[in-house]
């Protein structure tokens, strides 16, 4: 049997399908020239694939909120999503995922009609927050200040960690890194990161992304790849 890991971000789907070290990969991205359900026919294909025996399922979308693991006003998820992105309670699903370790939660939606559809198949699935799994996976340092820096396409988030603890996460769509870079370096300033001891680690879409990569390391000298995808043999987030 194999298993079906599908990678939903800002107008994109990516799915790697295979059993143990063997898998082969397919990526899909909504633009002005594609058909306005394209993901939704993709995301049919994928789920048609053969001797699928279960489904991992990753939302980047950034319609998250990450609130500390005690909170447990759950019916105020969709009002804590809004503050950072706009939501459709009656066309988006709401969800949880928790992380002990640090002792967070997310609360995070995905469309109604995608997850109904992954349902509909009754194989065996495990929805998950992108943010908890980089989690679980990123190589955090014991001490000293940290951004660690996940790219996609078209697409990034990040944790600043200081001391092992979580200051600040982030998932933000653009179309330039330019854009990224703004975004992380002006996170890093409001939290008095000192730009000459941070640790920037970085994982995903390297070659893809490599325009940050070299404005990044203009700006500070500690910059580091962690994990690097390679098409149809290794994939980051979807391991």
């Amino acid at each position: 049997m194999q298993k079906l890991s599908l990678l939903f971000t800002k107008d994109g789907l990516q799915w790697a399908i295979g059993s143990g070290p063997s898998y082969s990969e397919k990526a899909f991205f909504q633009d002005e020239e594609t058909p306005e359900h394209y993901i939704s026919e993709q995301l049919t294909q994928a789920l048609q694939q053969e001797d699928i025996g279960k489904i991992e399922i990753i939302s980047a979308i950034n319609h998250f909120s990450m609130l500390p693991f005690e909170f447990d006003q759950h019916h105020l998820g969709y009002q804590l999503i809004s503050y950072n992105a706009p939501v459709d309670p009656a066309n988006e699903e709401l969800m949880i995922a928790i992380n002990n370790e640090f002792n967070v939660q997310f609360y995070y939606t995905m469309p109604t009609s995608f997850y109904e559809k992954i349902k509909a198949t009754k194989i065996p699935s495990a929805f998950n927050f992108s943010g908890e799994k980089f989690l679980n996976h990123a190589l955090f340092k014991d001490s000293g200040q940290q951004i660690h820096i996940h790219l996609y396409h078209n697409q990034a988030e990040f944790f600043a960690i200081k001391n092992k603890q979580i200051l600040l996460y982030n998932n933000l769509d653009a179309h330039s890194e330019v854009d990224f870079l703004y975004f992380i370096m002006f996170a890093a300033s409001k939290l008095n990161f000192n730009f000459k001891s941070v640790q920037f680690l970085v994982y995903g879409e390297i070659e893809e992304n490599e325009t940050f990569l070299g404005e990044l390391q203009k700006f500070a000298p500690h910059v580091e790849i962690v994990e690097k995808n390679i098409k149809n043999e290794y994939n980051f987030i979807l391991q």
